[in-house]
């Protein structure tokens, strides 16, 4: 990490570091850049940030947008709003359960078929009331879907984006993963197993799951760079911030969503500001952000300063490894091996039955 980012790195955990984010003048990709013959694909986007953000891919006149969605009917809904505003727009609406291994893998079948892939944002998250358990894999399901879901597609992506480079393109496919603030003020106990603490319902607090699962995501995306050339696919974590208007705190209690709402108000971002953090991540940004944490369009030590402040310098590596190994003792079913220049991840993917748990090893 550079001495400026490292400098950095604590005032972005305050409180004055996040008013100062909120309020940072936008960047917006410049009007006259056009996304002719590329394609895009987009998970979540059925509304809110995801939504916003294949609009403006649209705007900037995307050939091929793909709307990853869980409901079939409110991706289509969804498109069908897009389509009324570009007439001349291709859009394909996909469905993909975060929920389902199975799905996952079937969804990344489907994405091999295209000619080329230019440009993935992972932007399905979600945060629950309550402790909720995704019967098909035993985690709970804000873990389950915004961290390992997450994490099986990313890597599972890998082979397909290096495999559908253009020649002469101006850079390689670009996978953008999308975090959160809340990252920068989550802690985990490092004692022992990461993930069964999360399985317990001890403890639980929506948001504060939120931030862990967010918070384990960077540590993934930070070392999973380390382990993938730039020049075959660019990875990077894009924060859009607090923004208001998205429906994603729809399900807090009539007293929450109130101070949500307040706060909202007086410090969140708009819906479309907060897409161009998007944007900015998948068009703007080449190699120089390979591994990094974007944060009010500028490359932020996100992973650096949660790393100190929960794992320290030296046992991150270490940490992650065991946090995202699945400690069931599945059957090995499949071993494949994703090379990415230079070095190598190899992903071991197992079941017992129709049960899909992740092995990610990373080895240099």
């Amino acid at each position: 990490m550079s001495s400026k980012l490292e400098s950095q790195a604590g005032f972005e955990a305050t409180l004055i570091g996040f008013v100062y984010r909120q309020f940072t003048t936008p960047k917006p990709v410049p009007a006259e850049t056009k996304l002719t013959g590329q394609v895009a694909i987009v998970t979540g986007c059925n509304m809110g940030l995801g939504f916003e953000a294949c609009r403006q891919f649209l705007r900037h006149e995307l050939s091929h947008l793909i709307m990853a969605v869980r409901s079939q009917a409110k991706g289509d809904e969804a498109a069908d709003k897009l389509r009324k505003e570009f007439p001349d727009s291709n859009i394909s609406v996909w469905t993909v359960e975060m929920e389902s291994y199975d799905s996952i893998r079937a969804f990344v079948e489907r994405c091999a078929t295209l000619p080329r892939i230019d440009m993935v944002i992972l932007n399905a998250a979600l945060m629950k009331m309550a402790h909720t358990t995704v019967s098909a894999t035993g985690h709970e399901i804000t873990m389950q879907v915004n961290y390992l879901s997450t994490a099986l597609l990313s890597i599972l992506l890998l082979p397909v984006l290096k495999s559908k480079k253009i020649a002469g393109a101006q850079k390689p496919p670009v996978l953008s993963i999308v975090g959160s603030d809340l990252a920068y003020r989550a802690d985990i106990e490092t004692k022992g197993p990461i993930l069964q603490q999360f399985d317990k319902s001890e403890g639980y607090g929506e948001l504060l799951w939120y931030g862990r699962s967010k918070l384990l995501l960077t540590f993934f995306v930070a070392k999973l760079a380390e382990f993938v050339d730039a020049d075959d696919v660019i990875i990077n974590m894009p924060n859009p911030g607090t923004i208001k208007g998205t429906g994603f705190f729809r399900d807090f209690p009539t007293l929450a969503s109130k101070v949500v709402a307040v706060l909202h108000f007086i410090f969140g971002r708009r819906v479309d500001v907060g897409a161009t953090t998007y944007l900015d991540a998948t068009i703007a940004r080449g190699k120089e952000s390979h591994g990094s944490f974007i944060s009010d369009w500028a490359i932020k030590p996100g992973r650096q300063r949660v790393q100190r402040k929960t794992m320290g310098r030296d046992n991150a590596g270490t940490k992650l490894r065991g946090g995202i190994e699945d400690p069931r003792g599945y059957e090995k079913m499949t071993m494949k091996n994703i090379k990415t220049g230079r070095r190598r991840v190899s992903l071991c993917v197992q079941a017992h039955c129709t049960h899909w748990t992740t092995a990610i090893i990373l080895r240099a």
